[in-house]
């Protein structure tokens, strides 16, 4: 696990409290997990993927990690419809490890509103949201 000064909260996305992010593009939110999420995780192995066309719920789980640690649910930000998934994460799931914010994304769903992600956290409360939490360890 990364020390918290080591940690990337990137300023141009918003986060949830379960350490998914998103980034908003129009319609379309790209949703992946954050820095902190997949440094606590270890090596991720695995990523189970929604089908595109199927809808998400905020708050809701959508998918799963498996790590050399655990499996975690993947819970969505938003509400929407699934319009692509990260077919590079079939073959490489350690893409969420080396590159969380960039080619290491899930999914991109189209929404309908902004209240969802509006009421997600900026890069700022999510940082000190993260300096409150305890270490992730797997049971």
């Amino acid at each position: 696990m990364k020390e918290f000064a080591e940690l990337n909260f990137d300023k141009e996305v918003s986060y949830t409290k379960t350490h998914e992010w998103a980034k908003k593009t129009g319609n379309i939110v790209r949703i992946g997990v954050d820095d902190y999420a997949q440094s606590a995780l270890g090596d991720i192995v695995y990523v189970e993927l929604p089908s595109v066309g199927g809808a998400v719920n905020a708050g809701a789980a959508f998918g799963s990690l498996e790590s050399t640690k655990a499996v975690s649910d993947l819970n969505s930000p938003v509400s929407g419809v699934v319009v692509k998934v990260n077919d590079a994460l079939s073959d490489n799931p350690e893409l969420i490890n080396s590159s969380p914010y960039g080619d290491g994304w899930i999914i991109d769903v189209e929404v309908k509103g902004d209240s969802d992600f509006d009421a997600l956290l900026k890069s700022d409360a999510y940082a000190e949201y993260v300096k409150t939490l305890e270490p992730i360890e797997a049971n």
